[in-house]
């Protein structure tokens, strides 16, 4: 039993240390995850390509499935689709490589907004990251119902993330 433990712990030891939260140019990344906010809970996916050393493009998608039924929202009130830019700062914090942190812009569907989130890596391909994001501008400047209100408001996103 102790030399099982050992041999694992080695192996996990290993695994820790060859784990890179981004990699820099090419790097690519898929985020499939869950979103909690006021009125509703959903799923959340992304992908973000590395550009440079320190920054990547991507694009998310959410469809909100947990809506209150007082909020009457339809397909186009769930749904949203954003492109972003991430500055990705692990390296520049000097942070473990296994561990990045990426404040970002996105432009989607219902307004612009930001974004500040954090990877995690176990292993060289398997994560947890978690993101907040907020808009800075909404596109309907009159006050939006229930359902818009939707994708224009603080979201809290948490989930996995792989290595491509």
């Amino acid at each position: 039993m102790k030399k099982t433990l050992v041999i694992l712990t080695m192996i996990l030891g290993v695994s820790f240390v060859n784990a890179q939260a981004y990699s820099g140019k090419d790097d690519a990344k898929f985020q499939v995850g869950i979103n909690f906010q006021e009125n509703g809970t959903g799923l959340v996916l992304g992908y973000d390509y590395g550009m440079g050393e320190n920054f990547s493009i991507g694009a998310t998608t959410s469809y909100i499935l947990g809506v209150e039924e007082v909020i009457n929202a339809d397909f186009v009130d769930r749904f949203d689709v954003k492109v972003r830019f991430n500055a990705n700062l692990g390296s520049v914090m000097e942070l473990p490589d296994n561990m990045d942190v990426y404040p970002g812009l996105n432009l989607g569907l219902k307004n612009f907004g930001g974004h500040l989130g954090t990877r995690y890596f176990f292993s060289d391909g398997f994560g947890l990251f978690a993101e907040a994001s907020l808009p800075f501008a909404k596109y309907k400047t009159e006050t939006l119902t229930p359902a818009e209100e939707l994708h224009n408001q603080f979201v809290f996103s948490f989930g996995a993330v792989f290595n491509l």
